[in-house]
């Protein structure tokens, strides 16, 4: 873990990747989903207070006609005034527009959340950070399949891409 950071709440913007019922339902580690979901609603909190905007991203299926149950955002994660993006491949960028809606919004650093950590957080991150945006990962917002796939990505990868915190070592500017 890196030392605590200081967003500012006007170029900054919370991604959350994949908190979806049939996801988070899954068997995680090195948290369990209840534990990533509650650290993300206070992230989400904590941004929305500060004014910064809130990316909710989550998965659909490719060439179906009906997605599988679970497929929604998981309950009351969503707010008024968040950022919704539909992907179709493990990151949130291809094909998306996310990259146009966050340049919109004045932002250029982003933090991090959600489940995979190695798949679709770390696949969402390194199309970002190729995008040239800063790029903070919230460790404890975050779990994986299994806790290798997890500490590979949080302690070998995201240190090479960003900044790694906890969310209590995550504050705002003051403007």
């Amino acid at each position: 873990m890196t030392a605590p950071v200081t967003l500012d709440p006007a170029r900054s913007a919370l991604v959350l990747v994949d908190l979806m019922d049939r996801i988070v339902a899954l068997p995680l580690e090195p948290r369990k989903s209840t534990e990533v979901l509650s650290v993300s609603e206070e992230l989400a909190t904590a941004f929305r207070a500060a004014g910064a905007p809130v990316v909710l991203i989550r998965v659909e299926r490719p060439g179906i006609a009906e997605q599988p149950p679970g497929s929604g955002l998981a309950a009351g994660l969503a707010q008024e005034g968040d950022v919704e993006i539909v992907k179709r491949t493990i990151g949130g960028f291809q094909g998306t527009g996310l990259d146009d809606r966050l340049r919109q919004l004045g932002v250029t650093t982003l933090a991090f959340g959600g489940i995979a950590t190695n798949l679709g957080v770390e696949s969402t991150a390194r199309a970002a950070g190729d995008l040239g945006y800063d790029l903070v990962f919230v460790e404890d917002a975050m779990a994986a399949f299994t806790a290798a796939e997890h500490e590979a990505s949080v302690r070998l990868d995201f240190p090479r891409l960003g900044s790694v915190v906890r969310a209590a070592e995550l504050t705002f500017a003051r403007g």
